[in-house]
């Protein structure tokens, strides 16, 4: 063997990945190439034969990076039964979930697949309901405006001045009750559309549309001719003008929805009104009642009572009241659909009714507006104006 041969075989056999290495050609005996070595055909070649090995390729070496938190799951070394690291950061990688870009976005709203129309009415209801939720809390809001009916003073005879003319006004005491509770206050005149002087298309409905309640103050006596009897003395005929004029204006309020509120000779018009009579003179006509008036005017009290299932006595929360009386006339016989709220104690008079057909339409015997100049002894009627005033509100709409 050759020295080059000797070297080639002293080689170790691992070499470097990559790299083949070049087969010795094998000698016979006499030192030729054996035969299966060269092509059919070919003479041997005589003397020794050089082996050269083939020089390797080099491949060139691109640098891979290196995760580092890869670097250390490899160089833990895994205990039994433990995956490779490659394959558990693999599983880790599946388990994740990708993070989107648009992932900070807020999810599509609920209807978003609706069809265009379907949007445009959700938007166009929620704006109506918004807009009416906003002009209802406008109009609860909105200071109340409460009409009193007019007393009416007539023409007398041969009279110079005013009192030649005929007066509408009212009563001071029943305006500043009625304003103690923060409300407006008007006064309704009556109206007249066949006036020769100045004629006009106004008539009461327009003010029962337009206001919010009804307050019936008192005066003259209730013309008996309004509920078909004649008067049993002249001086108690009453004031028949002004009886069509409030049981119109009454009529007007109770059709609108609105709540009214009679006094003393509005409480025996809203008796009228339903069909009842009345007492035309208390003293005359009930021999054994108590003066219901006197010359102490509104000095003059009496004790008051209210019958079982009195919706009256709730609001004032007592069972006995002390109230003024400052009338002659009173509720005889009572009219459809009323009921007797409150009588007086020594002769059970009728001093309250309310029908009840409407949510609120009652009528006190009493002057509630003289009570807290008259002393803390009498009923504080404060409670039923506010209730009063609750119902116009609770009427708006």
């Amino acid at each position: 063997m050759s020295d080059i041969q000797d070297s080639e075989a002293n080689l170790p056999p691992d070499r470097t990945p990559g790299t083949a290495a070049a087969k010795p050609v094998s000698a016979d005996a006499s030192g030729a190439p054996a035969a299966s070595q060269n092509p059919a055909g070919t003479p041997p070649v005589a003397g020794p034969t050089v082996s050269v090995a083939a020089s390797p390729v080099v491949q060139p070496v691109v640098p891979t990076p290196v995760d580092p938190a890869a670097a250390a799951a490899a160089s833990v070394q895994p205990g039994p039964g433990a995956q490779p690291a490659a394959e558990a950061t693999q599983a880790q990688a599946q388990q994740t979930p990708q993070q989107s870009p648009y992932s900070s976005l807020p999810p599509p709203p609920h209807h978003a697949g609706d069809a265009p129309w379907a949007q445009t009415w959700r938007f166009l209801t929620a704006r109506l309901r918004q807009l009416s939720d906003k002009a209802g809390r406008r109009v609860m809001q909105r200071t109340l405006k409460i009409g009193v009916s007019a007393r009416i003073f007539h023409p007398e005879s041969g009279a110079k001045g005013l009192r030649s003319k005929t007066l509408q006004y009212l009563e001071e005491s029943i305006a500043q009750w009625v304003m103690s509770r923060d409300v407006l206050v008007f006064m309704i005149p009556t109206v007249n559309t066949n006036g020769l002087v100045h004629p006009s298309n106004i008539r009461l409905r327009d003010y029962a549309k337009h206001l919010d309640g009804l307050v019936l103050q008192g005066g003259a006596d209730v013309s008996p001719q309004s509920y078909a009897q004649a008067a049993t003395r002249p001086e108690w005929s009453g004031d028949r003008v002004r009886d069509m004029y409030e049981l119109e204006l009454l009529h007007e309020f109770i059709e609108a929805g609105k709540p009214v509120l009679g006094i003393c000779r509005g409480c025996q018009l809203i008796n009228v009104a339903f069909g009842g009579t009345l007492y035309q003179d208390i003293a005359t006509d009930v021999p054994t009642a108590i003066l219901h008036v006197n010359d102490q005017y509104d000095s003059n009290y009496h004790a008051l009572h209210f019958p079982q299932g009195s919706s009256l006595a709730g609001m004032v929360k007592t069972e006995n009241a002390i109230v003024n009386s400052i009338h002659h006339q009173a509720v005889r016989d009572l009219g459809r659909d009323l009921s007797v709220e409150a009588v007086s104690g020594p002769d059970q008079i009728v001093e309250a009714i309310r029908y009840r057909k409407a949510p609120f339409v009652m009528g006190l015997q009493w002057h509630p507006e003289f009570h807290r100049a008259g002393g803390a002894e009498l009923l504080d009627c404060t409670p039923i104006l506010d209730s009063f005033l609750r119902a116009a509100r609770e009427t708006r709409f």
